[in-house]
Formats: C-alpha cells, structure tokens, sequence
C-alpha cells in the first residue's frame, strides 16, 4: 500500500476505542431543560431546536450534541493588543455569546433580526500559543500545552494552521453560525484580525430526528467510542491554575482521498478501519458501541489486521490514552474550481502533550488509513472554563 497520506484518524484513536474520527455525538452530552420553543416546538432531548446556557462550569459546544453547521474560526492578536486589551475583549465576547445564546442581539448588533433562539447555538472560545506570549501572562501558559511536532505523513499548509485566538460556533443552520461569527468577529476588529475560518457540517440525526453517530465522507460510522461519562474528568478537563474545568484543542484539517477510497472493494474499506460500514460494529462482532477484541483470530489469522484503524487507535495501544473527539465533515472548491472533501478533526483533551501527540505518533507510525487520508492544517488552543453573569470568559487569567 502506498504511504502517502498524513496524519491518519490521529485524534480518534485516543478516544476510547476508535472508529472513525468523528465524535458526532458524545457520552455523557449535555442537554437542556426541557421546555418549548418558538411555535410550541419542544425543546429539551435530542439534537436541534435547543437551548443551551450560556454559563456554567464549562464552556458550551464541548459536550453538547453536534448540530448541523459548525465554523472554526482563528484570529491573529493585532501589535498593540496587550493582555490588559485582551481582558477587554474577553468582557465584550462574553456579553455578545450571553446574548446570542438567548436569542437576543448583541449589543449594537446591526442586524438584530438575525438573532435566533432555539436554534442549538454554542459558542466556544479558545487561545492558541501566541497568547501566553504577551507580557505578564508568559507564566501562564498550562503544562501539557504545545504545538504539535512535525509527523511524516504531514503536510500542512499555512493557511489552515495557527492561530491566536479561536471562535467554533455550531448551530442548527448555517444563517445562524454566520450571524454569530460575524458579530464575534466585529466585536474583535479592535483587538484582533480574522486569520482562517474552516466550516464543516454533520448529520448527527436519523430520518426520525433521534440521535446517532453519524458517518464521515468515507461513509463510515464515525466517533463510536469516546470516553464514557466516568471517563470524562481525567480525560478531558484541566486541573490546571486558571485553566481548571477548561480543556486543550487540536483542529487538524484532514483531506480525504475520495476517488481512491471510492475505488476500493467494500472488503478492504472495512478491513481498513476494522469495522463494518453498514452500522459501525467491530469486524470483531457485537454492536456499534462495543469493544473491538484485540485477540480475535480466525484460521489463525488477527481478525484484526494489525494496522487496521481500531487497532492502532485503541486505548490498550496507547497506554490508556482518551480523548473526546468532535469533528464534522467539510467540502471545499479552490479559486480554479477544484473540488476536496475531508474532516475538520477537534480533539479534546487535558493535556495535548500527554494525549493527542503520542497517539498520532502511534497512528503516525503504523495507520491504515493513512493511504487515503492527509493533514493539511493544524493548531492548538486552550479553551478556558465556563463563565458567569457576574464573571466574564478566562477571569482568572488574567487575575
């Protein structure tokens, strides 16, 4: 098989089991009272027509349910932006995610028809390495926070990659993921300029409007085995200075080869991720959500090709490493018209250095997958914990 491929399902694989990169939907999810909405609609279980609360101990759109639109949106500090001026910004995007969240117009908001309730909007906020290196908050970069080193089947561009600060809204539809973005981005014209903004969508809902996983380009079941609730705290939240109930993000860009992986027989795709494509079971037996059996032979043989993609991926094969994966599809057309697909792959975890970089050496390393699959942006952020009413996003890093 050729190699030539970067990066893999990297994050997937510390996510509990691996299968697929996707976490369309995760353990242990948030969800909001149940109530109704415009025109009676109900709010409360399940995917769209939510409304989530802006405050709280973490920040919203980590654990909620993937909606149907998403934007990754990075920002690059301007010169005379100083810490003192970043605090400013934090209390203005505070005010402006308060009020959106509600379905209410931000403050000298332009075009305040737009504003939504109901609508399933979160609104996430990260800073990336640049930010702990303005004076007086060198010390406060936390440990585990790193820019991710070079892999071999890496091959990134700089206009997909780094980023000082990060804005990830998800919605229902895509008006509502614009309007926010475009007000965040208002809100930041003193402080900050627009570096690259990446949009994704995900179907995270059957025929009925309940819940599943959802499937990735390859038509794969995707995010089968994140961390189960129990497994969430080591995993997934900070227990670091201000930081603290906060967690570290990897965005990696992943470009799918379509027209190779099209071109296979149903037999290898599936002994490439190592499980079925009809509904994401292991090759192994048992349902979607089941543990794949690492001892399984047959004739003698692995059921499990060594470099099948749950394998690799797999806790056991990473010393127990988790993290919670939330990606979504994109398609992309260039200035000539050219036409890409693949995942924007977000991996959350505690500690990036700890988690995300040793599994995807292991992918890096030995990866199926990596014949159809290439990294072409990444970059790294720290999302604070939840704020409050009477506190604003990231108080205490700056305190």
């Amino acid at each position: 098989m050729k190699r030539r491929a970067l990066f893999g399902y990297a994050g997937v694989a510390g996510a509990g089991a691996a299968a697929g990169l996707v976490a369309g939907r995760a353990s242990g999810l948030e969800r909001p009272s149940n109530e109704k909405g415009p025109h009676g609609l109900p709010i409360g279980e399940g995917v769209t027509r939510q409304r989530y609360d802006p405050h709280g101990l973490h920040q919203s759109g980590i654990l909620t349910p993937a909606p149907a639109s998403h934007r990754v949106l990075a920002l690059d500090l301007l010169g005379r932006t100083d810490a003192e001026a970043l605090a400013r910004l934090m209390r203005v995007w505070s005010s402006t995610i308060a009020a959106l969240m509600a379905g209410r117009p931000a403050p000298g908001d332009a075009t305040p028809d737009l504003a939504q309730e109901a609508v399933s909007l979160t609104i996430t906020v990260g800073f990336g390495p640049g930010v702990f290196r303005l004076p007086g908050l060198e010390s406060k970069r936390p440990a585990g926070f790193q820019d991710i080193p070079p892999m071999d089947h890496d091959k990134l561009q700089e206009r997909w990659s780094g980023g000082d600060l990060l804005v990830m809204v998800q919605a229902d539809d895509e008006t509502s993921v614009a309007y926010a973005c475009r007000r965040m981005t208002v809100d930041a014209r003193p402080f900050a300029t627009p570096r690259w903004s990446q949009s994704g969508s995900w179907r995270g809902v059957d025929s009925a409007g309940n819940p599943i996983t959802g499937r990735n380009h390859f038509g794969q079941v995707d995010g089968s085995r994140n961390p189960l609730p129990e497994e969430l705290g080591q995993a997934l939240w900070s227990t670091d200075g201000w930081l603290a109930d906060g967690t570290q993000l990897v965005v990696r860009r992943i470009e799918m080869d379509l027209d190779d992986w099209d071109a296979l027989v149903r037999d290898r795709q599936e002994k490439a991720v190592g499980r079925n494509l009809l509904d994401g079971a292991p090759l192994t037996g048992g349902a979607e959500k089941d543990d794949i059996d690492r001892e399984a032979v047959v004739d003698g043989q692995p059921v499990l090709a060594l470099d099948a993609h749950v394998r690799r991926a797999h806790p056991a094969e990473n010393h127990g490493r988790r993290m919670l994966r939330r990606s979504v599809n994109y398609t992309h057309v260039d200035d000539a018209g050219q036409a890409s697909a693949g995942l924007l792959f977000m991996a959350l975890q505690s500690s990036i250095a700890e988690q995300f970089i040793p599994v995807q050496q292991t992918l890096d390393a030995s990866d199926a997958l990596n014949e159809w699959t290439t990294a072409i942006g990444s970059a790294v952020f720290a999302l604070p914990p939840g704020f409050t009413a009477e506190r604003h996003l990231a108080a205490g890093l700056f305190d």
